[in-house]
């Protein structure tokens, strides 16, 4: 097989087969490719519109040279897709460690800071966690504490070839939301913001098709996670099938914030926000993070025939309780002094 052939393919706007995209991501995963073929790829399946096939046939490309991580009790993914456009606090990592803290087994799977002020590794990094764990040094934190997180560029190193003609593109590709889909440690529950309305069905048809369940959502002003703000379109999916609601913070009695009143800064601007958030201090974001590990936690418990009000409604109960009662503050304290121990004692 030839780029030409499948660049030929793409300017036609023809869908690519499974057997395509797989060779052309074996390229770029073994560093064959180079810069000027991996943007031309890129933006090529950008015009077309990916599918749901392409996509999975990318994740499959992306597990067979992955690092993997056995871990076998049922846990949460709380991952957010890149391209939040509201300058707003990284909320994936505080909705992690308060899910943790209700009883929950969580997996964060993130890299550095790409398109908002403060990623997943940066802010989990400055709160004092270790995130150069190995797969069995993750393992570890995920059975002892329940919580763990994967670097991605540890456990999906290959990715490295994309890093420049990403940079050169200078735009949103769909490489930007793989991260989300190809958790190490494959998780079966989930809880997964979405900033761009239009990659909604790409994203449960490729969950539904992994055999995932949980929640997916997004909101109207452009943000990857729940909001306190505005309704947000939540998706649940279990049991090959989906079914998508509305939802105001005002369905179960919460009242609504300003946006302004999530404010993201620099990694330590947030990791400030996180700490005094965890000790129970009030603040601006605390409605937003609860309302987002609620979801987490309804999906770790998967009572999904209630309704969905119903599910939140009773997570909020465990999340509110988890910070009040010190569990949160005491589980990212655990986990800062595991994942440290752990590193300095190899």
């Amino acid at each position: 097989m030839q780029w030409d052939q499948i660049f030929a393919a793409l300017a036609d706007k023809k869908d690519l087969s499974s057997g395509q995209i797989k060779w052309g991501m074996g390229q770029i995963l073994e560093g064959v490719a180079n810069n000027e073929d991996i943007k031309a790829f890129l933006t090529g399946l950008k015009s077309k519109g990916e599918t749901a096939e392409e996509v999975e046939a990318l994740i499959s490309q992306m597990y067979k040279y992955c690092t993997p991580i056995n871990v076998l009790e049922r846990c949460v993914e709380t991952s957010y897709a890149k391209g939040n456009i509201a300058s707003t606090i990284d909320i994936s990592v505080l909705a992690a460690i308060i899910t943790n803290a209700a009883g929950a087994r969580v997996v964060v799977h993130g890299d550095h800071v790409a398109t908002s002020n403060s990623g997943s590794a940066d802010q989990i990094e400055a709160l004092g966690v270790r995130i150069d764990l190995t797969s069995k040094e993750v393992e570890q934190t995920v059975h002892k504490i329940g919580i763990g997180f994967c670097f991605s560029p540890i456990y999906h190193a290959s990715m490295k070839y994309t890093i420049a003609a990403r940079r050169e593109l200078g735009v949103p590709t769909i490489f930007d939301i793989l991260g989300v889909l190809a958790n190490p440690v494959k998780p079966i529950a989930v809880a997964i913001g979405v900033a761009q309305a239009e990659l909604l069905p790409l994203i449960i048809k490729v969950l539904l098709d992994q055999g995932r369940e949980g929640f997916i959502f997004q909101t109207d002003h452009g943000l990857d996670a729940v909001s306190s703000s505005t309704q947000t379109t939540i998706v649940q999916i279990n049991g090959g099938e989906f079914k998508t609601e509305i939802f105001y913070p005002a369905d179960i009695g919460m009242a609504t914030a300003a946006l302004t009143a999530l404010p993201g800064g620099d990694t330590h601007f947030n990791a400030l926000m996180v700490k005094q958030m965890l000790t129970g201090k009030e603040t601006p974001i605390r409605d937003a993070v609860i309302l987002n590990a609620a979801l987490a936690i309804a999906a770790f418990k998967g009572d999904f025939a209630l309704p969905l009000q119903t599910q939140i409604a009773n997570a909020l109960v465990l999340a509110n309780r988890a910070i009040d009662s010190g569990a949160a503050v005491s589980a990212l304290n655990r986990w800062i002094e595991l994942s440290n121990t752990i590193a300095e004692t190899r």
